[in-house]
């Protein structure tokens, strides 16, 4: 047995010496054999070192989704936000009375199962599982610190019949139902003034049913605006994940003046012909929002970011800012992949669309305003956008003259300045550019960096532009419109523009 209680002690036999005095200028190897009690040491510091290794990556991971967004040269920042907690209490659906047939009436197990973790805020709130089956349900609102959860199978299904779907007044910065004048249609799923609210599972689905409403309004039969799949008003701390959102009435995911949310690894499904205003996510006066790693396909905007509706937007007052939409796939037929407006109203700021992949598509990046909207799109970033089988890939539009009646201010124009368009590529392209500032709403400070477009018409005037000040930098393919100041690669002024206001816009291509 080796005694440990003193240091070891190197020896070397006499038939080892030769080899000994080759090596008489390197340091000795000790044989060190840990006792029982310095192996449980050994192992205790091991562990730790683990446990510690493993809060740096998850901190890590979190200022990944945190994150400082760089903007114009300015960093704001995204609040940290941690993962989300395990709830201390569970239920079950089904032990509040739920079926799950997709025939019986399961509104009322929703309501109590929320009704019982509203009282748990306290103790870090519940988690209510979602077991596999169809749950039909007529609307229901959530309550704070909850996280619902749909197992993989689970399918939460909206009643088709609007008068199981209660009336809300219009939103305060539209002052009109959007559709129709007075009341809304409230959502699928509905929350206000919430905090720490988790939508999430294994890739649950909530289904809005939508298709006797696409059909009423197509016959103008609802006298009042349809009601989104799911709307979050007021409300902070909102994590969307890991779920399907399909066949919603009207816009599929709604969050109205709501702070820190995050939406991940969401899709997003709709008919791509006749279905009427199903826009996949409309952040509508939101702050520090990140939308990340989603799939949509649908029948409206992909995503639309939103700040209210003239006059009563102006009023309103509340801003989208400091947004980050990246690592997307999306696809719309009849409208755009990525939209700001046209309700901006309240201004529009800091928002980064990093690698997206827009496919099949009417439009592939839009910024759409008119006058009477008032407020502000500035500071906006478009990097590494893919445009494929596009027919306009790149839209600036100033007349989109649709307003919620005839109180609107038609000299409240709005400012559109600061946006750039960096790494641009794509092939099956039909216009590529069409910027159509205007006299009374001009487009400032505009940027293209590195693009290069497949085309499918070459005799056509395929980089449209009206009363645009900017520059190109570097290679931009096709030919730029002579609106725009030329630069080379190392940003030396090539050519000044003196052409800013001339029109080579052509609706007709």
């Amino acid at each position: 047995m080796l005694d440990t209680s003193s240091p070891p002690v190197a020896t070397t036999s006499p038939s080892c010496s030769r080899i000994s005095n080759l090596h008489h200028h390197q340091s000795r190897r000790w044989l060190w054999i840990p006792s029982t009690t310095q192996q449980k040491a050994l192992l205790s510091a091991l562990w730790i070192a683990f446990l510690v290794t493993l809060f740096i990556y998850q901190r890590d991971k979190n200022s990944i989704i945190s994150g400082g967004l760089l903007s114009f040269g300015r960093v704001f920042e995204q609040p940290i936000r941690a993962f989300p907690k395990l709830r201390p209490v569970v239920y079950n659906l089904s032990e509040f009375g739920g079926v799950g047939d997709g025939v019986s009436d399961d509104t009322g197990a929703f309501v109590k199962a929320i009704d019982a973790v509203s009282k748990l805020g306290n103790r870090g709130g519940g988690q209510i599982n979602v077991p596999p089956g169809n749950w039909l349900t007529a609307p229901f609102n959530l309550t704070s610190h909850l996280t619902l959860f749909l197992a993989e199978g689970a399918v939460i299904l909206g009643i088709d019949d609007e008068k199981k779907w209660p009336l809300l007044p219009p939103l305060p910065s539209y002052g009109y139902g959007r559709e129709h004048p007075g009341p809304r249609y409230g959502s699928l799923i509905h929350g206000q003034n919430l905090q720490d609210v988790v939508i999430t599972g294994h890739n649950g689905t909530i289904n809005g049913q939508g298709l006797s409403w696409w059909k009423k309004y197509r016959q103008k039969l609802l006298n009042h605006t349809r009601g989104p799949l799911m709307q979050i008003m007021w409300s902070r701390d909102i994590l969307i994940f890991n779920v399907t959102l399909r066949d919603s009435p009207f816009w599929t995911l709604h969050p109205y003046d709501c702070k820190n949310v995050t939406i991940r690894n969401v899709t997003i499904l709709a008919p791509v012909f006749e279905a009427p205003n199903t826009d996949g996510i409309d952040p509508d006066s939101c702050e520090d929002m990140i939308i990340e790693d989603c799939y949509i396909s649908v029948g409206d905007d992909a995503i639309a970011i939103k700040s209210g509706w003239d006059q009563y937007g102006i009023a309103y007052g509340r801003p989208s800012k400091n947004i980050l939409i990246r690592n997307l796939v999306v696809r719309s037929m009849v409208s755009a992949g990525i939209s700001i407006g046209s309700e901006m109203s309240g201004g529009v700021s800091n928002v980064t669309v990093e690698n997206v992949h827009i496919w099949s598509s009417r439009r592939g990046v839009r910024i759409k305003t008119a006058p009477g909207r008032g407020g502000y799109v500035r500071h906006i970033i478009y990097r590494n956008l893919t445009l494929d089988n596009v027919r306009v890939g790149i839209v600036i539009k100033t007349d989109y003259n649709e307003h919620p009646d005839e109180g609107f201010d038609p000299k409240a124009v709005p400012v559109l300045e600061d946006i750039s368009y960096t790494t641009i590529h794509g092939e099956g392209v039909r216009v590529p550019v069409r910027i159509h500032g205007s006299e009374e709403i001009p487009v400032r400070n505009i940027t293209f960096r590195d693009m290069s477009v497949g085309i499918t018409y070459k005799k056509k005037h395929i980089f449209q532009c009206a009363y645009v000040q900017g520059r190109v930098i570097g290679t931009v393919f096709p030919a730029p419109c002579e609106n725009l100041d030329l630069y080379d690669e190392q940003e030396h002024l090539v050519r000044r523009s003196v052409s800013q206001n001339i029109s080579d816009i052509d609706y007709n291509f």
